[in-house]
């Protein structure tokens, strides 16, 4: 799973299986990968909405399809699925203890929490947890165009346990990015960040006059993508003849279509 900060600032522990926890302040535009078997927890310790996105496979999921997650606490905590008899002998304890322990909560999944006095982040913990996608290095930036940041195990290691990569994609107003598809046999899940109008997303990946952003996950930490259209477009490998053939035109109409974006990539900035 991958987790990506859409709003605000929080805190989060993470604890590692077989790891100490590691408390790490997060903002806006911060993703964190999130193996199997790791125990978090989230606290919102400002008045603003602190607003966050979790993204991943559930192909081979509890319950195919959806996320299960598992409290340790809470009403639907798995303390709640054990005898206090059982809890007090598992953890030492005397009965009256496990009683408190199994029913003192009796919020579940998201409770206010007042006077908790909970560890302070440490921002050395963020290395090798956590990559701020909006001030990390770009690995594609087009002038009017578009800028990408891509999450792989180059710049966040983590991610080749969680098995999955990402990326967050801006998109200029009224810029255009190229088709293309995943030569890998990746897939791919989008959540859109910011879009005036989200419906002409479907028809295609042109963005209004205010800009397009997009965040995604893919099922490979180190994704390869191939561009139909551009100067690194599938179709200038290709010989006239085949050209010619595959679309059924005359030569004139090859090399006018090959003489176009000989010098734009990935992103088309808009017409003038």
């Amino acid at each position: 799973m991958v987790a990506y900060v859409l709003q605000g600032t929080g805190v989060v522990g993470i604890v590692l299986p077989e790891k100490e926890e590691k408390v790490l302040p997060v903002k806006k535009g911060d993703a964190i990968a999130l193996p199997f078997g790791v125990v978090t927890w989230w606290y919102n310790k400002e008045d603003t909405e602190f607003v966050v996105l979790f993204l991943g496979d559930t192909s081979k999921a509890h319950k195919r399809g959806e996320f299960t997650d598992f409290y340790l606490n809470g009403s639907n905590g798995i303390f709640t699925g054990f005898s206090t008899e059982f809890v007090g002998r598992a953890w030492d304890l005397e009965e009256d203890v496990a009683k408190t322990l199994v029913s003192k909560q009796s919020g579940k999944g998201i409770v206010k929490v007042s006077g908790a006095n909970l560890p302070e982040p440490k921002k050395e913990h963020r290395d090798g947890m956590t990559l701020n996608c909006e001030e990390a290095p770009l690995d594609v930036d087009i002038k009017n165009g578009g800028r990408v940041v891509v999450l792989n195990t180059k710049n966040l290691p983590l991610v080749g346990e969680v098995g999955l990569g990402a990326d967050l994609v801006r998109l200029d107003g009224s810029a255009m990015c190229s088709p293309g598809f995943s030569c890998d046999s990746a897939l791919q899940v989008t959540y859109i960040v910011r879009a005036v109008a989200v419906s002409k997303l479907l028809e295609s990946t042109i963005a209004d006059p205010e800009g397009l952003e997009w965040f995604s996950i893919i099922t490979t930490p180190n994704p390869i993508f191939t561009h139909l259209a551009g100067s690194i477009g599938v179709w200038k490998a290709l010989s006239p003849q085949v050209l010619e053939a595959a679309f059924n035109v005359d030569s004139a109409t090859e090399k006018l279509f090959r003489s176009k974006r000989t010098s734009d990539a990935i992103f088309f900035p808009p017409p003038n």
